[in-house]
């Protein structure tokens, strides 16, 4: 676990000194990955200010808390989490912050598997997400309680239509084709929603901080021979590197960047939970199809 030292919480705290009146405010929020940043805001729309830790393509399994977030935990209502191992380093900030914010954690919210924290791969349980997020603020702003009800309900009726398409989607690829590899183990809620199986990973681990042996490498690449697994899929937060070498190496393609654990830079196809998921289902179908099935999503 990462200490943010007493210089760190000084300089935190010196920073958000002698502003010119644009403190958090009542309806501030804090949220830690880009997928949880999202969400609240589109619930919130522009009743909430949401100060976003995670930036667009970090990894949030090795983030290192900078000063600015002790400083925004420390003026917020609320702090919005993922959970799970993706954002444990905010144990930290809220010790060194203070202040009064009341922590929400999504994972509590949904329907979890086990001990594997990446369960925004499921859009229904995004849609549990949306829930808990609409409550929360409706609590703490009673007067916008009309508001948060019908961003809600709007990005509700977005997520099950997409969920719906995506497994149409997917339908369309042979049953025997619907073999992955991605960089790590990230894609298990994705996976079992849709009757996609996951052979194997790069790293093989819930987080990217693991390591993969060269024996690992090697079984992996015996693997996608054998199981005749036609893309290995890199994600968009980690440096594709091993990931072309082991394709190259097993005779598969290389599939697009998944936006597995980040969300992308403002203007790109993944730059909302909706577009990301939308774009890494196309992008697995294709993959897995060999560039045969393609989807409007």
């Amino acid at each position: 676990m990462r200490r943010l030292g007493l210089s760190l919480l000084m300089a935190a705290l010196l920073g958000g000194c002698g502003g010119d009146g644009a403190s958090p405010g009542e309806r501030s929020v804090v949220a830690t990955t880009t997928q949880v940043a999202d969400l609240v805001r589109q619930v919130g729309g522009s009743r909430v200010e949401v100060e976003q830790m995670l930036r667009p393509g970090g990894d949030p399994h090795d983030y290192e808390p900078r000063p600015s977030d002790v400083a925004a935990v420390a003026g917020a209502r609320v702090v919005f989490r993922s959970g799970g191992e993706v954002d444990d380093w905010l144990g930290d900030v809220i010790d060194n912050a203070g202040g009064e914010a009341e922590v929400v954690t999504l994972l509590d919210s949904v329907q979890r598997d086990r001990d594997d924290p990446h369960w925004w791969q499921d859009p229904r349980n995004a849609v549990r997400a949306v829930e808990a997020i609409r409550a929360r603020l409706a609590r703490v702003d009673p007067s916008g309680r009309g508001s948060y009800d019908r961003n809600a309900a709007r990005l509700t009726a977005r997520l099950r239509s997409l969920d719906r398409a995506i497994a149409e989607c997917v339908e369309r690829v042979p049953r025997a084709k619907r073999r992955i590899v991605t960089t790590h183990d990230s894609l298990g809620y994705f996976a079992r929603r849709y009757g996609i199986e996951v052979v194997g990973s790069v790293i093989p681990s819930l987080s990217t901080q693991a390591q993969a042996s060269a024996g690992d490498v090697e079984d992996l690449v015996r693997q996608i021979r054998r199981e005749r697994v036609e893309a290995v899929f890199p994600e968009s937060s980690v440096n594709p590197d091993i990931e072309r070498a082991i394709a190259r190496e097993a005779g598969a393609t290389i599939g697009s960047p998944l936006f597995a654990d980040s969300l992308g830079d403002e203007g790109s196809a993944g730059d909302t939970y909706v577009r990301a998921l939308a774009a890494d289902a196309r992008a697995l179908v294709r993959g897995m199809s060999g560039g045969r099935v393609d989807c409007v999503l």
